[in-house]
């Protein structure tokens, strides 16, 4: 019983990539589901138990601007710049040692364009990042930072009431303390 959100969401996955939700497809799905779920060990995913319905929206809102910004700069890079470009693979450390965040985070950042994340350790909670356009060691700043601030509207999202706190006591003026203890300017 404590499967069966997980075995749901598979089995709408499932309906989703077929992009068909016929009953037999479905049951089918379940079925798969059932046998990954048997086959495989899925570690027990912890939700903080809070969501922020208001922030999740201005979220959505946020990240269709952000794409829609990327991709008219990646489109600039690849007409104006072409091969001169020079990218980073740039280490983020992250506030929140929470799989569901790390994975959001990810994925939120692999969908925008210019970026993608390329390993995840999740003993450190640091995603690798290979970024487009990250020149200097001023930009690849920058770039930790948007990453940090992906993060940090995601925590207001869901995230835990402490973790909530701290970006709070951020944006109060105290340093960002990633989950590996580092100090961030």
């Amino acid at each position: 019983m404590k499967r069966l959100p997980l075995l749901v969401w598979l089995v709408l996955v499932w309906g989703a990539l077929w992009q068909d939700f016929s009953a037999g497809n479905l049951i089918f799905g379940a079925l798969i589901a059932l046998a990954v779920a048997q086959a495989f060990y899925l570690p027990p995913i912890e939700l903080s138990g809070r969501f922020n319905w208001l922030r999740g929206l201005l979220f959505m809102l946020w990240f269709i601007q952000q794409v829609m910004i990327a991709s008219f700069q990646v489109l600039y890079w690849a007409v104006v710049k072409g091969p001169r470009i020079r990218n980073a693979v740039i280490a983020v450390p992250l506030r929140s040692p929470s799989d569901l965040l790390m994975t959001a985070v990810g994925h939120v950042l692999s969908l925008i364009p210019g970026s993608l994340v390329v390993e995840v350790d999740r003993g450190s909670a640091t995603l690798y990042v290979h970024a487009m356009n990250a020149p200097t060691p001023e930009s690849v700043v920058k770039v930790r930072q948007g990453i940090q601030d992906i993060e940090a509207r995601l925590i207001q999202v869901m995230g835990t009431k402490e973790e909530l706190a701290a970006v709070n006591a951020e944006r109060a003026g105290a340093p960002l303390l990633t989950h590996a203890g580092e100090q961030q300017p």
